[in-house]
């Protein structure tokens, strides 16, 4: 049972964050274009770190905690899934964040300094409800 550990806790911090998306309405995964190119360079650069600390013997990961599934480099599934779910969390709860700091009837824009495709001028596509007026009332 130990060996599920780490996905256990990344499972509860998917619990804790994965209810701002119908709640809040935040629409992070409904933005996914926005969130693989947010989660692309998080995932490349950190699981090359871990490769090479692992090669090079800095890093380890006690195999009694983790599942056991090793990818290449030895760098366990457990420890890729880390790098996709915390900036999945992160990323909820940031935008969980912004909603609430949004006073109800304004629309948050979206930022002409970074674009993913997914935007229009008064906001994200895809049924954002964030700049309806009624949504005080939902």
């Amino acid at each position: 049972m130990a060996q599920l550990s780490y996905l256990a806790v990344l499972a509860g911090c998917l619990l804790a964050a994965l209810w701002l998306e119908p709640i809040l309405r935040v629409n992070v995964l409904r933005r996914w274009r926005r969130l693989l190119l947010t989660l692309l360079p998080v995932v490349v650069v950190f699981v090359a770190w871990d490769i090479a600390a692992i090669a090079a013997g800095h890093w380890s990961f006690d195999p009694a905690q983790t599942t056991g599934i090793l990818l290449p480099g030895r760098l366990p599934v457990d420890e890729l899934l880390f790098f996709v779910v915390v900036p999945i969390c992160t990323v909820l709860g940031f935008e969980a964040v912004r909603a609430v700091r949004t006073p109800p009837g304004k629309p948050r824009r979206a930022d002409s300094r970074w674009s993913a495709g997914d935007e229009t001028p008064d906001g994200p596509r895809g049924g954002d409800v964030r700049g309806d007026p009624q949504r005080a009332t939902r």
